[in-house]
């Protein structure tokens, strides 16, 4: 289990890379953002953390969608030593649980470590002018699911930085399982 720092470094430049989607087309991370903002979730199919909340990402990117907020997920796991985390089993996935954004295959791992994501699942959420403004969880939840009235953290975080530009001070870090690293060469 690992998580991420507890304090959103805002104002940090979302970092742009054409990766290759489950849906068989290439994809610009900036493109996917919207008038609005844009969130950039760091996920894996295998995780826990991740198969708890997966369907609540689902729901918050189609409201945020509706208020201009793009959302783009990454896996970044290494799939030689975790197979499951393949790109075919990203397909897979991506179409299971209806994912209405893209769902991009990080295989060199350049782009987790250009945002510095720690876990699966890892939220930034930026600005229209693509600056940090959100490093937090999803929700309350760990491994389970949600209880009905959970506060929707990530969603309510995002439509902040959709209606002012900013996120909130206070931001309680995501939880998960850690990226799985490729060994060094």
């Amino acid at each position: 289990m690992a998580s991420q720092p507890p304090v959103c470094d805002f104002g940090w430049p979302a970092r742009d890379a054409e990766l290759p989607g489950t849906d068989g087309k290439m994809h610009e991370i900036f493109a996917c953002r919207g008038d609005n903002g844009l969130l950039v979730a760091f996920i894996c199919n295998h995780c826990p953390y991740v198969k708890a909340i997966v369907d609540r990402l689902v729901r918050d990117a189609r409201d945020l969608s509706a208020i201009g907020v793009g959302t783009v997920a990454v896996c970044s796991n290494d799939a030689d030593a975790y197979p499951q985390d393949s790109f075919e089993n990203m397909q897979r996935f991506a179409e299971s649980h209806g994912f209405p954004f893209p769902y991009l295959h990080d295989a060199d791992q350049s782009v987790a470590r250009a945002y510095g994501a720690i876990c699966t699942p890892d939220f930034f959420g930026f600005d229209k002018d693509l600056t940090l403004r959100y490093r937090g969880r999803i929700d309350a939840s760990r491994k389970e699911l949600a209880p009905e009235g959970t506060r929707r953290d990530l969603f309510e975080a995002m439509r902040q930085v959709a209606e002012t530009g900013e996120g909130p001070r206070e931001q309680i870090p995501s939880i998960g399982c850690s990226i799985k690293w490729k060994d060094a060469a």
